[in-house]
């Protein structure tokens, strides 16, 4: 299933550092929570626990965002955690594979 109107994922890599950003209406309370769950579902099954940025905003009026960040040693393991978590929500592409 392409979600990719409903959630845009990136994904960026660099040397120590790796990141995912989920990207939704921010008038979907519904996808704030299923993206969140499936976050702590995959931390659970991989027991890696990212760094979670959220840009939430009270008027809900825009596209709000997750920010999915590892650092130093851990980023080496977040592959396979960006590619649960991608499969969890059923998303089949990222906008940019890798930025």
């Amino acid at each position: 299933m392409d979600r990719c109107e409903e959630i845009v994922a990136n994904v960026k890599m660099e040397e120590c550092y790796a990141g995912m950003s989920l990207v939704f209406n921010g008038e979907r309370d519904d996808l704030r929570k299923e993206i969140e769950d499936a976050i702590e579902k995959i931390s659970r099954k991989t027991s890696l626990k990212p760094l979670i940025f959220d840009n939430e905003n009270t008027d809900k009026t825009h596209h709000e965002a997750l920010y999915i960040e590892f650092n130093d040693d851990v980023q080496r393991d977040s592959g396979e955690f960006f590619e649960l978590l991608l499969k969890e929500l059923r998303i089949d592409k990222c906008a940019n594979d890798v930025i």
